[in-house]
C-alpha cells in the first residue's frame, strides 16, 4: 500500500499496527505539531516513547530557520522530551549542509538574512556568516552613481525568516 492511500485511510487499530509494523523512522514538523509557543501539545511524549520503545527512529523537521539544531534541542529539552541534535533537521542546517556538499569555498564568506540559527549552522560547518540581527538597524548608503560597497569575499547569500530586514541587507542580494 503506498503513503498517499495509507493517508487518505482513518486510523483504526489495524491500520495503526500496520503503520508501526512498516516504517522505521517517523518524521515530525515542530511548530504545532509538538508545541504550540512554548507550550508542549498533549500526548506527545507518550508518542514519542511508545515509537522509541519499538525500535522506531525519530526525526524534527522544521522549515523555521530562526534557531540552530542546539536551540531546537534546548527547547525540546526545556519541554521535557530528550532529543539529539542528530535528530533534527532545520532549514538553518540544511542552507549549510548545501553550501558544504556544493564545495562552496570556505574562505569566502556568506550574507545572512535571517536568525542566529543559520549563523550557528555556517560556523558549525566552518563558514564564516555576516549580517544577521546585527545588520538590522543599518541603512543603505548609495553612492551617487546608486552603486553600494559590499565585502567582496561575500560569496553567497543566505536568506531565512528575519524580522529585521531592510534595504541596507536587500542591497547585498
Amino acid at each position: 500500500m503506498n503513503v498517499a492511500s495509507r493517508a487518505s485511510q482513518l486510523l483504526s487499530s489495524q491500520s495503526i499496527g500496520d503503520l508501526l509494523n512498516s516504517d522505521e523512522a517517523f518524521l515530525f514538523d515542530c511548530d504545532g505539531v509538538i508545541w504550540k509557543g512554548d507550550t508542549l501539545i498533549n500526548g506527545v511524549p507518550q508518542t514519542f516513547d511508545m515509537l522509541r520503545s519499538k525500535g522506531k527512529k525519530l526525526v524534527f523537521v522544521t522549515n523555521n530557520s530562526t534557531k540552530s539544531r542546539r536551540q531546537y534541542a534546548n527547547k525540546f529539552q526545556s519541554l521535557g522530551i530528550s532529543v539529539t541534535e542528530d535528530e533534527i533537521f532545520s532549514s538553518s542546517f540544511a542552507a549549510a549542509m548545501f553550501l558544504k556538499v556544493k564545495n562552496f569555498p570556505k574562505d569566502k564568506k556568506v550574507y545572512v538574512i535571517g536568525g542566529e540559527g543559520i549563523l550557528e549552522e555556517l560556523e558549525l560547518v566552518g563558514y564564516t556568516g555576516l549580517g544577521g540581527q546585527e545588520d538590522g538597524k543599518k541603512t543603505a548608503q548609495w553612492k551617487t552613481n546608486c552603486l553600494f560597497e559590499h565585502d567582496k569575499m561575500v560569496g553567497a547569500v543566505v536568506v531565512g525568516l528575519d524580522p529585521y530586514v531592510n534595504y541596507y541587507k536587500l542591497q547585498i542580494t
